[in-house]
């Protein structure tokens, strides 16, 4: 009977138990019932709109600007070399690494003592030779005297045998003195040809004499050109570069001892693409003279020069590309032969075109253009320039239009807009007062709003801070609102 009693009592306990959990589970099926109902009746869906910046399309005259890198390079090098060898005895003041030196400055000069022995030697040579031909240009002076003596002396002795002829003709003189005077005649004839022979040994000692002369004033020269080799000076006024002499150092001919460089006369070679190139050639297929900036960053500053286009290489040059382009640098200091430096070229300026950030231009090459009730057009544009982060585009049917400046998956043609114009002006669909908008706001929603930012693992911890700061205040602002909403699919 017991048995029974507490069996009834078991199963009344277990009827208790279930009647309650479906009493439970009836309440809990009710509130959520009724909080859907009231979510859905207090957040309806609304269209998301996205803020977005916009600049407006203001045709005008432009001039690209072509960037390249390039090399600066020294229009007047000079290869120091030595012409004589020999020892070094002495150095230049500024004959060091880096030394400026002016024109004709000597920079360095070999042991001379052996050439000047030599120039020593050859002027004894050329003293004799000038002896020698005042020598025999007396001996020629005296020729010439014999040889008019001799011929006067072979005149009388003519007369004397015209004379003995006419006697013998009128009986008075006889046939031997004839014989006498025609002897005597003879011998000043033979003494005429033999001072003529003397005076031709005469002239020709003369011009021997002139001859080695002559050459001795020759070895004279060089020999004074070897002794100057000895020197060497600077050419033009520049700087010193790889410099290897030292005092005492023995040098050998033609050696290079330094590379002198003309630090006012640079240039700066750059390759430029064939279409590059096709942009700096005129009508006539000539390359124009635009004009350069050469930029080279050092340490934080600039240091900038300009210069004009000059040339460029008569061939394209094996495994390359593009032309090869040399622009000459006017006023360039600080700069260096052998310095990569980044090198801007002025092109002919372009009429009708627009400068936009180059986020604007779309894949497809479209921009997304501000068109009625805020509501974004795709429109197609021809980019004519890239220029790092902005494009030169064809402005004719943009002209006056408000475009947007950078694109986003989130956006395209048809999604509606809140624009904001440089300046922080703001389109129509944000607040015309300067002073955000507050709303206040109920604690449901004030929970909700806390709950999505507390839950946001990407947002910087300050940032995360200041927000909940603001909505723990009984006014937010009402832009905030709706950004933290739109975030959470409202």
């Amino acid at each position: 009977m017991r048995f029974f009693r507490r069996s009834l009592t078991g199963l009344f306990l277990l009827a208790v138990t279930a009647a309650l959990l479906a009493l439970a589970a009836d309440t809990i099926r009710s509130a959520v019932e009724t909080r859907m109902a009231r979510e859905n009746a207090t957040r309806p869906v609304r269209e998301r709109v996205f803020a977005v910046n916009v600049v407006t399309v203001t045709p005008e005259t432009i001039a690209p600007v072509l960037e390249a890198f390039g090399e600066v390079r020294a229009r007047r090098s000079l290869e120091v070399r030595v012409q004589a060898g020999g020892p070094v005895v002495e150095l230049g003041e500024a004959f060091e690494e880096g030394g400026q030196v002016e024109a004709g400055q000597l920079l360095l000069r070999v042991d001379p003592t052996d050439l000047e022995d030599a120039l020593a030697l050859v002027r004894t040579d050329m003293a004799e030779a000038e002896a020698e031909v005042r020598d025999a240009a007396a001996a020629l002076d005296i020729s010439r005297d014999d040889l008019d003596s001799a011929r006067a002396q072979a005149e009388l002795r003519e007369q004397a045998l015209d004379r003995q002829r006419d006697l013998a003709t009128r009986g008075v003189g006889t046939e031997a003195q004839v014989e006498t005077a025609a002897l005597a005649a003879a011998a000043a004839d033979q003494a005429v040809l033999s001072r003529r022979s003397a005076l031709a040994t005469a002239e020709a000692r003369v011009a021997q004499a002139e001859n080695r002369l002559a050459r001795s004033r020759i070895s004279l020269e060089e020999a004074e050109r070897r002794l100057a080799e000895t020197e060497v000076r600077a050419t033009f006024s520049g700087r010193l570069s790889n410099v290897n002499a030292v005092e005492g150092r023995i040098v050998t001919p033609n050696e290079q001892i330094a590379t002198l460089v003309d630090p006012d006369a640079l240039e700066v070679s750059f390759r430029l693409s064939t279409a590059q190139y096709a942009r700096l050639v005129n009508d006539a297929g000539q390359l124009i003279d635009a004009d350069v900036t050469v930029r080279l960053a050092v340490s934080g500053v600039d240091l900038l020069a300009q210069g004009r286009i000059d040339r460029e290489s008569a061939e394209v040059g094996d495994g390359q590309t593009g032309r090869l382009i040399f622009a000459r640098l006017e006023g360039a200091p600080g700069f260096r032969p052998g310095d990569f430096v980044t090198v801007e070229i002025q092109e002919p300026a372009l009429r009708g075109v627009a400068r936009l950030p180059a986020a604007a231009i779309g894949t497809t090459g479209t921009v997304l253009a501000l068109g009625e009730e805020d509501r974004l057009e795709e429109l197609p544009v021809e980019v004519l320039r890239r220029q790092g982060d902005t494009v030169l585009v064809r402005a004719r049917d943009l002209a006056g239009r408000e475009v947007v400046t950078e694109r986003t998956p989130m956006i395209g043609a048809g999604i509606k807009v809140r624009p904001f114009r440089e300046g922080g002006e703001e389109g129509d669909g944000g607040s015309a007062s300067s002073e955000p908008e507050m709303i206040t706001l109920d604690d449901e929603r004030r929970a909700r709003l806390i709950e999505a930012v507390e839950g946001n693992s990407f947002m910087p911890a300050d940032a995360k801070e200041r927000i909940l700061n603001q909505l723990g205040q009984p006014e937010v602002p009402a832009r905030m609102v709706e950004r933290i909403e739109s975030r959470m699919g409202g």
